[in-house]
């Protein structure tokens, strides 16, 4: 059973291998975002440094670059590893379940 606060994405194959996807959940935009490592990960999708969209941004490894300044972003806790950003973006819960991808929103800061 799929707890309530869970909401479902879209399906694993609508995702890149390796890449970001936008999505508007409940009016919050996120980047659903799969790892090398085949992780999926999702993010609010507007850097914290330059106010543009994670999900245009290169990923490797599990970070997201921002292609405006070159900030990265860890998926997994949302921190900042280069300038110029300095402040984390929001991380919200992942599960998957069968093919289908589902994500519970996280308090906004």
């Amino acid at each position: 059973m799929i707890d309530l606060d869970f909401i479902r994405v879209c399906r694993l194959d609508e995702l890149p291998s390796v890449g970001a996807a936008r999505a508007n959940l409940d009016g919050r935009i996120v980047s659903i975002v799969r790892a090398e490592d085949g992780s999926v990960h999702c993010i609010d999708d507007e850097c914290t440094h330059g106010r543009v969209s994670l999900s245009e941004g290169d990923v490797s490894g599990c970070t997201v670059e921002c292609w405006l300044h070159g900030s990265r972003f860890d998926l997994r806790t949302g921190h900042p590893l280069s300038p110029p950003a300095t402040e984390p973006v929001v991380v919200h819960s992942v599960k998957i379940e069968g093919d289908e991808v589902f994500v519970a929103l996280a308090e906004e800061n």
